[in-house]
């Protein structure tokens, strides 16, 4: 007889209930994933000694958001190929499409460059803001995805932490390379 523990409850983990909006799996890996490459991206493309210029750097975002989207949802696309599924080509379509939260993550990195060409601040500042700003988020998201799945409050929020991590290295990264 196997040995299961389904009747034992772990303690880090609060009972489920009723979510009005449960987001899937990929949506919450696109989201996190977006926002360390906008982070990643805003922090490489930003010039220190040369001439800020934030419009070509929203630009290269939206861009390498669109194609690393395209090239995950292609990916997800070949995979299915090689499993042998007998799934329809609009199934295909969607998994493509189904990378949109991806793109939806770089928006805000986006519009904190696109303020500084219009004048609103500097390419400096719109980096620093969109870096911290991407940071909060990674701990929002990651917190909220261990709530989803049942985690408490103190568990959420280490596991918060621990995406927050990633975007205060690229933080100290950019610190660092500047």
């Amino acid at each position: 007889m196997p040995d299961r523990a389904d009747h034992v409850r772990r303690r880090d983990i609060s009972p489920r209930r009723p979510l009005r909006r449960r987001p899937t799996e990929q949506s919450l890996f696109s989201c996190i994933y977006g926002l360390v490459l906008a982070s990643a991206l805003v922090a490489a493309l930003d010039a220190t000694g040369d001439q800020a210029d934030p419009g070509p750097d929203a630009l290269w975002v939206v861009l390498t958001a669109l194609a690393a989207g395209a090239a995950h949802g292609y990916a997800h696309v070949i995979a299915l190929r090689a499993s042998a599924d007998g799934r329809a080509a609009s199934s295909r379509l969607r998994l493509v499409l189904a990378e949109w939260p991806l793109v939806a993550a770089t928006l805000p990195t986006v519009a904190m460059l696109l303020a500084a060409v219009a004048g609103w601040w500097s390419e400096a500042a719109a980096v620093d803001t969109a870096l911290l700003f991407n940071t909060a988020a990674l701990f929002c998201w990651g917190a909220w995805a261990a709530r989803v799945s049942g985690y408490a409050w103190p568990s959420a929020c280490r596991a918060g932490a621990m995406d927050m991590l990633i975007g205060l290295l690229i933080i100290i990264a950019d610190t660092l390379i500047d």
